[in-house]
């Protein structure tokens, strides 16, 4: 099986490079891309000098208020194609096409490499956050608990994107 696979995959992999010039020439991300880089950052930032408003939904007509994990998710590109930050680490991989002191070059990944880290786990903490009222031994603390753990990875994944 390995044995054709391999052919193939180089087969494909040789198409796609000579149908794609931003494959086969390896480019670096475009402004754009960046841009998607320092909209998200600005609204991680948001979200976090403003998590209490955020994660709150409250019904209409005084109804009772529920803290929400999905303006988490959604900050940090995981709820919607159009959300400045989904598949980002996209974007971390075309870094290694730009002409960048090696120096620089490290830190960059170290830093991607703890967004990954944080994202996975504030994502994690915040859809645990969602079904913490219906566990056994939950409650609105449970609820609580995990989103304030996914706002500490948060945090941790600002810092890496402000790196």
């Amino acid at each position: 099986l390995f044995k054709s696979v391999i052919p193939v995959s180089l087969a494909f992999a040789g198409i796609v490079a000579q149908e794609s010039p931003a494959y086969a020439a390896g480019s670096p991300p475009t402004k754009d891309e960046l841009d998607r880089i320092k909209k998200g950052y600005d609204q991680i930032q948001y979200l976090l000098a403003n998590f209490e408003q955020e994660t709150t939904v409250c019904r209409e007509n005084g109804g009772e208020c529920k803290r929400d994990a999905e303006p988490v998710r959604k900050a940090l590109g995981l709820r919607s194609t159009t959300d400045p930050l989904f598949q980002i680490d996209k974007v971390f991989n075309k870094v290694k096409n730009m002409d960048l002191d090696p120096d620089q070059l490290e830190a960059f990944f170290e830093a991607s490499e703890d967004w990954n880290s944080a994202m996975n786990m504030s994502n994690s903490m915040a859809f645990i956050s969602q079904f913490g009222e219906y566990n056994p031994g939950g409650g609105k603390d449970e609820v609580l608990k995990y989103l304030n753990e996914s706002k500490k990875q948060v945090e941790l994944a600002s810092k890496s994107l402000k790196t």
